[in-house]
């Protein structure tokens, strides 16, 4: 099990917050804050397009969380100048950039479309790497050999979207891949030395709360070196939004203290080498279904959720144990 090394009052991660901090492992490779910028590059799905379905992930609903500033029909570089002047009136402190091409699969496309997008990206002043959201199923051989030539001169990460490590759930919520796709993917790309990430969600229909905190054993094992979880919304206009409202029973939607109590017992367990980038989604009030948890902003959230930390005495990884050993 974790403990914190009495002398110095870090963890094995290097500082002395209570989980392995994304904001604090840039810091610890670029020594100041590192910035996301968001890119909206015009991609769609193959579960939108007919390639693997129609009408996208149940859930989705790109315009919840694309930031203002994003807008297909401006140029790579025109969403970057607008998104750093976004974030230096936010915060003021970011002293590089990673362009983060984040609505729907980035890596959906030719690659000589990609390689444009991408190298247009980290030629915009500032801009020390790239964060590419995409699915399991929307990568290649090819794309990752060019990928792994740019890691060898940018920080790149590859996020992939995988949302539960069970099947019937990616079935239901119209997915399009399985969870053995994306465990293939991510070893394909670690072996290649590029830094993977992974997403999940919590509270997705069908599943109970103990599969959902059983899946942190799963999620140790693999290859990733960060990874976001968010708790499941209903957001207006969205297939799921007509589920739950003629199947409310088939939903276990969290309270903000029931998400804060299963979280804390999620992270207690989770793998302390794997990086967490978030704890929670953030959507606009004005595409919700329902109140949700009132006006918590992501920071505010973080800071609840370290409070409790603290309280409890725990942190990251405290009743971890690799079951990979014998």
């Amino acid at each position: 099990m974790l403990s914190i090394n009495k002398e110095t009052n870090k963890y094995p991660w290097g500082h002395e917050r209570r989980f392995n901090a994304y904001s604090n492992y840039f810091r610890s490779i670029y020594g100041a804050r590192v910035q996301k910028v968001s890119i909206d590059a015009g991609f769609t799905c193959p579960n939108r397009d007919g390639s693997k379905g129609f009408g996208g992930c149940t859930y989705c609903n790109n315009d919840a969380f694309n930031p203002s500033y994003c807008d297909s029909v401006r140029s790579v570089s025109e969403q970057i100048g607008e998104g750093i002047k976004f974030h230096k009136w936010r915060y003021n402190e970011a002293v590089s950039y990673l362009a983060y091409f984040q609505a729907y699969s980035n890596t959906y496309a030719p690659l000589e479309k990609l390689k444009i997008l991408y190298e247009e990206a980290l030629n915009y002043p500032g801009v020390v790497g790239l964060i590419i959201g995409t699915r399991p199923d929307c990568i290649d051989d090819e794309k990752l050999e060019y990928i792994k030539e740019l890691s060898e001169r940018y920080y790149i990460a590859i996020e992939y979207g995988i949302e539960s490590c069970h099947n019937k759930t990616l079935l239901r919520i119209n997915r399009g891949h399985s969870f053995e796709d994306a465990v293939f993917t991510l070893e394909k790309t670690a072996a290649l030395g590029i830094n993977a990430g992974a997403h999940f969600i919590f509270g997705l229909p069908g599943e109970t709360r103990d599969e959902m905190l059983k899946q942190v054993d799963i999620i140790s094992r693999l290859p990733v070196k960060t990874v976001k979880f968010h708790q499941l919304q209903i957001i207006k206009g969205t297939p799921m939004e007509i589920e739950f409202k003629n199947n409310p029973g088939d939903f276990e939607l969290f309270t903000w203290e029931e998400y804060l109590d299963f979280f804390i017992s999620f992270l207690e367990r989770l793998n302390p080498a794997i990086v967490v980038e978030r704890f929670t989604g953030e959507a606009p009030p004005r595409f919700l279904t329902g109140e949700g948890w009132g006006k918590k902003r992501t920071d505010q959230i973080v800071n609840l959720i370290e409070k409790r930390l603290e309280e409890l005495n725990t942190w990251q990884g405290r009743m971890y144990k690799d079951k990979r050993q014998k």
